[in-house]
């Protein structure tokens, strides 16, 4: 298998994990019914973790986006190459994160 193979068929991976995760956080962020009798407390509670969830929601929307953006930017001669430095960005860091645009010493 190629590296090129190897990397797109982590991206399709993480994407359909990402799609899953965005799913499940979609199912936590629906509204909270007023009706529903679980005592003030626990109300708050319930309205921070949606806090919580909707954050988590819109990371993993972002994630998604931009995985499927490297996906389609997977046969352009410049992936790969860090948009900071313009040196390549580590096979073992576009494995673990199939999304980054940068090397480690520029995420920093």
């Amino acid at each position: 298998m190629t590296e090129k193979e190897q990397i797109k068929t982590r991206i399709l991976d993480e994407i359909e994990t990402t799609q899953q995760m965005v799913e499940k956080y979609r199912d936590l962020t629906k509204p909270i019914a007023p009706e529903n009798a679980i005592g003030r407390v626990s109300r708050m509670d319930a309205i921070n973790n949606k806090s919580v969830n909707e954050a988590a929601l819109k990371k993993a929307e972002l994630k998604l986006k931009n995985l499927q953006v490297a996906l389609t930017k997977l046969d352009d001669a410049d992936f790969g190459i860090c948009v900071r430095c313009k040196n390549p960005i580590p096979l073992g860091r576009i494995l673990l994160m199939p999304q980054a645009i940068t090397c480690v010493n520029c995420a920093r």
